[in-house]
């Protein structure tokens, strides 16, 4: 469920909103666009970073 509701967030993003950090996993900052690409390709830092997201609150 996360999954599609970070890739509705993401659609509506405005272009220049995506390169802002929105996540970050073992100190490394993480925008909208690296999010999105591990998301997309189910990597375990792709599911780690959505977990994460729906700890803080964003998802």
């Amino acid at each position: 469920m996360s999954k599609e509701k970070f890739l509705k967030a993401y659609a509506n993003l405005p272009e220049p909103e995506r390169s802002q950090v929105i996540v970050v996993m073992d100190n490394k900052p993480y925008s909208w666009n690296a999010a999105y690409n591990e998301i997309l390709n189910n990597t375990a830092l792709g599911k780690k970073m959505l977990e994460k997201m729906e700890v803080l609150g964003i998802l």
